[in-house]
């Protein structure tokens, strides 16, 4: 059975998708933006300030799940310019380079809301 998972902690769904869904023992996060949760409104800022926001929304879903960054078996991260590759992997490896989860990084033509990035994950308990 599936379970759906939320929390205010991070963005409300912004169309027809949950935060997250269980199913057993994994966590189907949806991707995330640099949505600030208490204004609804994008994060002003470089890929830095967009990374930190993306990867704190997304520690709010886990955490709701009752999970941590550490459950992270793959994320899926999107940017959309590739030149701040480095600077996004510096971020994101401050937030998950112990637990070095499986993942892949691609530049897309355009993310939800114009934001820089977005990053989904699948966690396992």
């Amino acid at each position: 059975m599936k379970s759906r998972i939320s929390t205010a902690d991070a963005p409300a769904a912004i169309g027809p998708y949950s935060q997250a869904i269980r199913h057993g023992d994994l966590l189907f996060v949806s991707g995330q933006i640099p949505i600030n949760p208490s204004t609804g409104k994008l994060v002003e800022g470089d890929i830095t300030v967009q990374t930190e926001q993306v990867l704190e929304n997304l520690s709010a879903v886990i955490k709701a799940a009752g999970m941590d960054l550490d459950s992270i078996l793959r994320c899926t991260c999107f940017l959309s310019d590739m030149g701040d590759f480095a600077k996004f992997n510096e971020v994101y490896g401050k937030y998950l380079g112990q637990s070095a989860p499986s993942r892949e990084t691609v530049q897309v033509a355009r993310l939800p809301k114009d934001s820089k990035v977005e990053i989904s994950a699948i966690c396992g308990a």
